[in-house]
Protein backbone atom coordinates (compact mmCIF):
# COMPACT_ATOMS: atom_id res chain seq x y z
CA UNK A 1 0.00 0.00 0.00
CA UNK A 2 1.19 3.51 -0.29
CA UNK A 3 1.23 6.43 1.73
CA UNK A 4 -1.43 9.10 0.66
CA UNK A 5 -1.41 11.35 -2.43
CA UNK A 6 0.28 14.36 -2.58
CA UNK A 7 -0.43 17.46 -1.51
CA UNK A 8 -1.61 19.48 -4.95
CA UNK A 9 -4.20 22.13 -5.38
CA UNK A 10 -7.83 20.77 -6.12
CA UNK A 11 -10.47 23.53 -7.23
CA UNK A 12 -13.41 20.65 -6.71
CA UNK A 13 -12.18 19.75 -2.95
CA UNK A 14 -13.64 21.89 -0.11
CA UNK A 15 -11.51 24.15 1.85
CA UNK A 16 -8.73 22.67 3.77
CA UNK A 17 -8.56 22.63 7.66
CA UNK A 18 -5.88 21.46 10.51
CA UNK A 19 -6.44 19.79 13.61
CA UNK A 20 -6.13 21.30 16.56
CA UNK A 21 -3.93 19.29 18.57
CA UNK A 22 -0.71 19.90 16.50
CA UNK A 23 1.44 22.02 18.07
CA UNK A 24 0.96 20.43 21.35
CA UNK A 25 1.33 17.12 19.30
CA UNK A 26 4.70 18.19 18.29
CA UNK A 27 6.30 19.36 21.32
CA UNK A 28 5.52 16.32 23.07
CA UNK A 29 7.24 14.71 20.21
CA UNK A 30 10.03 16.23 20.48
CA UNK A 31 10.47 16.23 23.73
CA UNK A 32 9.87 12.17 24.11
CA UNK A 33 11.60 11.21 20.99
CA UNK A 34 14.95 11.91 19.68
CA UNK A 35 14.44 11.55 16.08
CA UNK A 36 11.17 13.15 16.14
CA UNK A 37 13.19 15.91 17.75
CA UNK A 38 15.43 16.78 14.81
CA UNK A 39 12.60 15.92 12.31
CA UNK A 40 9.83 18.31 12.69
CA UNK A 41 12.08 21.52 12.90
CA UNK A 42 13.02 20.44 9.57
CA UNK A 43 9.84 21.65 8.03
CA UNK A 44 7.31 24.64 7.85
CA UNK A 45 5.09 25.09 10.71
CA UNK A 46 2.66 25.70 8.14
CA UNK A 47 2.73 22.63 6.51
CA UNK A 48 0.22 20.02 8.67
CA UNK A 49 -2.14 17.35 8.71
CA UNK A 50 -5.24 18.63 6.30
CA UNK A 51 -8.32 17.64 6.08
CA UNK A 52 -10.88 18.24 2.75
CA UNK A 53 -14.14 17.88 4.35
CA UNK A 54 -15.63 15.40 2.47
CA UNK A 55 -15.90 11.64 3.41
CA UNK A 56 -16.83 10.66 -0.15
CA UNK A 57 -13.56 11.77 -1.61
CA UNK A 58 -11.51 10.86 1.00
CA UNK A 59 -12.07 7.16 0.56
CA UNK A 60 -12.52 7.76 -3.03
CA UNK A 61 -8.83 8.98 -2.99
CA UNK A 62 -7.86 5.67 -0.83
CA UNK A 63 -8.96 3.30 -3.40
CA UNK A 64 -7.56 4.37 -6.09
CA UNK A 65 -3.84 5.50 -3.99
CA UNK A 66 -4.14 1.52 -3.49
CA UNK A 67 -0.94 -0.91 -4.16
CA UNK A 68 0.35 2.16 -6.62
CA UNK A 69 3.17 4.73 -5.56
CA UNK A 70 2.70 8.44 -4.48
CA UNK A 71 3.49 9.94 -7.96
CA UNK A 72 0.90 7.13 -10.38
CA UNK A 73 -2.36 7.85 -7.74
CA UNK A 74 -2.08 11.48 -8.01
CA UNK A 75 -1.98 10.99 -11.81
CA UNK A 76 -4.85 8.84 -11.66
CA UNK A 77 -6.95 10.87 -9.04
CA UNK A 78 -6.83 14.08 -11.34
CA UNK A 79 -7.80 12.34 -14.16
CA UNK A 80 -10.29 10.92 -12.19
CA UNK A 81 -12.11 14.05 -10.83
CA UNK A 82 -11.46 15.75 -14.24
CA UNK A 83 -14.40 13.30 -15.34
CA UNK A 84 -17.09 15.37 -13.25
CA UNK A 85 -17.92 19.08 -12.76
CA UNK A 86 -18.22 18.22 -9.04
CA UNK A 87 -16.51 14.93 -7.22
CA UNK A 88 -19.59 12.97 -5.89
CA UNK A 89 -21.30 9.77 -5.47
CA UNK A 90 -23.76 10.51 -7.17
CA UNK A 91 -21.70 12.19 -10.24
CA UNK A 92 -19.31 9.09 -10.17
CA UNK A 93 -22.40 6.34 -10.15
CA UNK A 94 -23.85 8.85 -13.46
CA UNK A 95 -20.50 7.68 -15.37
CA UNK A 96 -19.52 4.65 -17.58
CA UNK A 97 -17.17 1.93 -16.47
CA UNK A 98 -14.94 2.86 -19.45
CA UNK A 99 -14.37 6.47 -18.52
CA UNK A 100 -13.11 5.32 -15.03
CA UNK A 101 -10.87 3.05 -16.36
CA UNK A 102 -9.85 5.28 -19.14
CA UNK A 103 -8.61 7.66 -16.30
CA UNK A 104 -6.58 5.13 -14.82
CA UNK A 105 -8.47 2.76 -12.62
CA UNK A 106 -7.91 -0.93 -12.88
CA UNK A 107 -11.30 -2.69 -13.39
CA UNK A 108 -11.47 -4.01 -9.55
CA UNK A 109 -10.76 -0.59 -8.69
CA UNK A 110 -13.58 0.67 -10.88
CA UNK A 111 -15.74 -1.10 -9.05
CA UNK A 112 -14.67 -0.38 -5.73
CA UNK A 113 -15.23 2.92 -6.76
CA UNK A 114 -18.88 2.25 -7.84
CA UNK A 115 -19.61 0.08 -4.53
CA UNK A 116 -18.69 2.97 -2.46
CA UNK A 117 -20.68 5.83 -4.57
CA UNK A 118 -23.61 3.44 -3.46
CA UNK A 119 -23.21 3.24 -0.13
CA UNK A 120 -22.96 7.14 0.04
CA UNK A 121 -25.88 7.41 -2.13
CA UNK A 122 -27.98 4.80 -0.59
CA UNK A 123 -27.22 6.14 3.09
CA UNK A 124 -25.25 2.89 3.81
CA UNK A 125 -22.54 4.64 5.75
CA UNK A 126 -23.65 6.47 9.10
CA UNK A 127 -21.46 9.39 8.55
CA UNK A 128 -23.31 11.48 11.25
CA UNK A 129 -22.23 9.07 13.77
CA UNK A 130 -18.31 8.80 13.09
CA UNK A 131 -17.62 11.58 15.17
CA UNK A 132 -18.91 9.23 17.97
CA UNK A 133 -18.16 6.35 17.05
CA UNK A 134 -13.81 4.68 18.31
CA UNK A 135 -11.56 3.86 16.00
CA UNK A 136 -12.06 0.40 15.79
CA UNK A 137 -15.12 0.82 15.56
CA UNK A 138 -15.14 2.92 12.52
CA UNK A 139 -12.90 0.38 10.63
CA UNK A 140 -14.98 -2.68 11.32
CA UNK A 141 -17.83 -0.49 9.95
CA UNK A 142 -15.71 0.72 6.42
CA UNK A 143 -14.09 -2.70 5.77
CA UNK A 144 -17.63 -4.01 5.41
CA UNK A 145 -17.41 -2.56 2.00
CA UNK A 146 -16.22 -4.25 -0.73
CA UNK A 147 -12.70 -2.65 -1.77
CA UNK A 148 -11.86 -0.91 1.91
CA UNK A 149 -9.28 -2.90 3.74
CA UNK A 150 -7.80 -1.61 7.56
CA UNK A 151 -5.07 0.46 5.39
CA UNK A 152 -7.92 2.31 3.38
CA UNK A 153 -9.80 2.64 7.00
CA UNK A 154 -6.93 4.18 8.59
CA UNK A 155 -6.88 6.90 6.05
CA UNK A 156 -9.63 7.71 6.55
CA UNK A 157 -9.21 7.80 10.37
CA UNK A 158 -5.92 10.27 9.49
CA UNK A 159 -7.35 12.16 6.67
CA UNK A 160 -11.16 13.04 7.46
CA UNK A 161 -11.64 11.89 11.28
CA UNK A 162 -8.33 13.24 11.90
CA UNK A 163 -7.70 11.15 15.07
CA UNK A 164 -4.83 11.58 16.62
CA UNK A 165 -3.38 8.46 17.75
CA UNK A 166 -3.38 5.78 14.21
CA UNK A 167 -0.87 3.92 13.47
CA UNK A 168 -0.89 2.22 9.72
CA UNK A 169 1.53 -0.38 10.05
CA UNK A 170 0.69 -1.66 6.51
CA UNK A 171 1.51 1.60 4.46
CA UNK A 172 5.25 1.51 3.52
CA UNK A 173 5.93 4.89 3.26
CA UNK A 174 5.45 4.87 6.98
CA UNK A 175 7.44 1.74 7.21
CA UNK A 176 10.08 2.83 4.57
CA UNK A 177 10.66 6.39 6.83
CA UNK A 178 10.75 4.35 10.47
CA UNK A 179 13.75 2.62 8.45
CA UNK A 180 14.80 5.23 7.20
CA UNK A 181 15.06 7.68 10.53
CA UNK A 182 15.41 5.01 13.09
CA UNK A 183 17.49 1.72 11.74
CA UNK A 184 19.87 3.60 8.97
CA UNK A 185 18.02 1.93 6.08
CA UNK A 186 17.38 -1.65 7.54
CA UNK A 187 14.84 -3.31 6.78
CA UNK A 188 11.97 -3.26 9.52
CA UNK A 189 9.47 -5.61 10.55
CA UNK A 190 6.15 -4.72 11.70
CA UNK A 191 7.06 -5.82 15.46
CA UNK A 192 10.10 -3.39 15.22
CA UNK A 193 7.65 -0.68 13.67
CA UNK A 194 5.39 -1.11 16.43
CA UNK A 195 7.87 -0.56 19.49
CA UNK A 196 9.13 2.55 17.78
CA UNK A 197 5.89 3.60 17.04
CA UNK A 198 4.73 3.05 21.24
CA UNK A 199 7.18 5.96 21.82
CA UNK A 200 5.01 8.21 19.89
CA UNK A 201 1.32 7.64 22.16
CA UNK A 202 -1.04 9.15 21.97
CA UNK A 203 0.09 11.36 18.57
CA UNK A 204 1.06 8.76 16.47
CA UNK A 205 -0.68 10.20 13.96
CA UNK A 206 1.46 13.02 13.59
CA UNK A 207 4.53 11.06 14.27
CA UNK A 208 3.52 9.17 10.60
CA UNK A 209 2.82 12.65 9.62
CA UNK A 210 6.52 13.40 9.28
CA UNK A 211 7.42 10.11 8.92
CA UNK A 212 5.56 10.43 5.19
CA UNK A 213 7.09 14.17 4.77
CA UNK A 214 10.70 12.90 5.26
CA UNK A 215 10.56 10.48 2.76
CA UNK A 216 8.39 12.70 -0.03
CA UNK A 217 8.95 16.43 -1.21
CA UNK A 218 5.41 17.27 -1.01
CA UNK A 219 3.29 17.11 2.01
CA UNK A 220 0.84 14.02 1.40
CA UNK A 221 -2.96 14.74 2.01
CA UNK A 222 -5.97 12.74 1.00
Amino acid sequence: MTAASSKVADPKAPALKAPDYWDQACTELMKHDRIMRKLIPKYPKAEFLTTRGDPFQTLARAIVGQQISVKAAQSVWERTIALTKKFTAKAVLKLEPSALRAAGLSQRKVEYMQDLATHFENGGLSSAKWDLLDDDTVIAELTAIRGIGRWTAEMFLIFYLMRPNVLPLDDIGLIKGISLAYFSGEPVSRNEAKEVAANWAPWQTVATWYMWRSIDPIPVEY
